[in-house]
């Protein structure tokens, strides 16, 4: 009589990793991260493994759970989701970083993707472009609005205008920090307290700022920080 062949049973690690991917949040409004975490777990199919409103936390956070994706906007509480993503880069995290923050496309964007960050979506945006964002970047591509993607194109292959380059566009991302903070009507130390930097740091960046814009005193760069708050609408 022939034997019954034998049962082959396969093991756990034969099976495929179903495993939803996982994401942290880092946004200073409750109200919109909330929201935030609901879309990335409905939309995105992702498992929202920790949030929190500032840096400190967030690094804590990402080098306990290894998420496959980082959301982050560039406005925290204490500093700027740039620094968090510099911050990765140093300690040699190669996790992929979408930001969605408030803050104008044509400023942040270019300065985000140089800090390490694999996409920009403003906030302005239907939640179904946030979707396709953290699914293109979770593949190992890059996003960026169309309007964006071509003025990158132009800028590497030295075809963009010089007229369209402002003087914004000299200024380092903590000098940009701090023009922010002057045209909200900041003074020295409470900058310095808001960035975490001393005062003598601050006044610092401030001459920065005035030799790099063209400006004539501190008159002139208070109204035209001001300016630039209210074209951005910070």
């Amino acid at each position: 009589m022939r034997k019954p062949s034998p049962l082959i049973h396969k093991k756990d690690s034969d099976k495929p990793d179903r495993r939803p991917p996982k994401a942290v949040l880092v946004e200073d409004h409750l109200m919109f991260r909330e929201w935030l975490a609901q879309m990335v777990a409905r939309d995105s199919a992702c498992e929202v493994c920790g949030q929190t409103d500032n840096i400190r936390d967030a690094l804590q956070i990402i080098l306990r759970t290894r998420p496959d994706i980082v959301i982050v906007d560039l406005t925290l509480q204490g500093s700027s989701g740039l620094e968090l993503i510099k911050d990765m880069r140093a300690q040699g995290l190669t996790i992929p970083v979408l930001v969605l923050s408030m803050h104008a496309e044509s400023v942040y964007a270019e300065r985000s993707l140089r800090a390490g960050a694999r996409g920009y979506v403003s906030k302005s945006e239907a939640s179904t472009t946030v979707s396709q964002a953290i699914k293109q970047i979770l593949s190992g591509q890059v996003f960026l609005s169309e309007n964006m993607t071509e003025s990158v194109i132009e800028k590497i292959s030295g075809h963009r205008d010089s007229a369209k380059v402002s003087g914004f566009d000299l200024l380092s991302d903590r000098e940009l920090e701090v023009l922010q903070l002057i045209g909200k009507g900041c003074i020295g130390r409470e900058i310095a307290a808001r960035l975490n930097l001393g005062q003598t740091t601050v006044e610092t960046y401030r001459a920065r700022i005035k030799e790099k814009l063209g400006l004539r005193n501190a008159a002139e760069v208070y109204a035209r920080a001001a300016q630039w708050v209210h074209e951005q609408g910070l």
